[in-house]
């Protein structure tokens, strides 16, 4: 299994790929919808716009903002190492003003089943990841 640089464009392709082969993240996609944009700013590639769309039927993962966006995260490349390294979680990120929520937060809550089965993707792709 080669490596990828998170937040490279064969990082985003990597989860991409995973999600359209995820059967259950596709099954859940007809009865959840939420667009959700990530920006981390300052990584070694520029500025990282991605996006994790669910609804209709389909779930994808591009570059690039969401479209509707509903919620939207955005944070240092340093914060974006440190919660994928797991020295800072996910809710102390937010809670320290280290990332920036905008958007509507019921329609995350509603779609946590969405987000439990793409954590399993996260953790595939963590794997082959290098994070310098």
């Amino acid at each position: 299994m080669s490596s990828i640089r998170y937040l490279s464009p064969e990082w985003i392709e990597a989860v991409s790929s995973r999600i359209a082969a995820s059967k259950s993240i596709q099954a859940l996609a007809k009865d959840h919808s939420v667009g959700v944009t990530q920006v981390v700013t300052g990584t070694p590639f520029g500025d990282v716009t991605y996006n994790f769309q669910v609804g209709d039927g389909r779930a994808t993962f591009t570059e690039g903002m969401a479209s509707p966006e509903d919620v939207r995260f955005s944070e240092s490349w340093q914060t974006a190492l440190a919660v994928n390294n797991d020295t800072l979680s996910p809710d102390e990120a937010i809670l320290l003003g280290h990332v920036t929520f905008t958007g509507d937060h019921t329609k995350l809550v509603a779609a946590g089943e969405v987000f439990a089965e793409l954590d399993a993707i996260f953790d595939d792709v963590r794997a082959m990841t290098t994070f310098a």
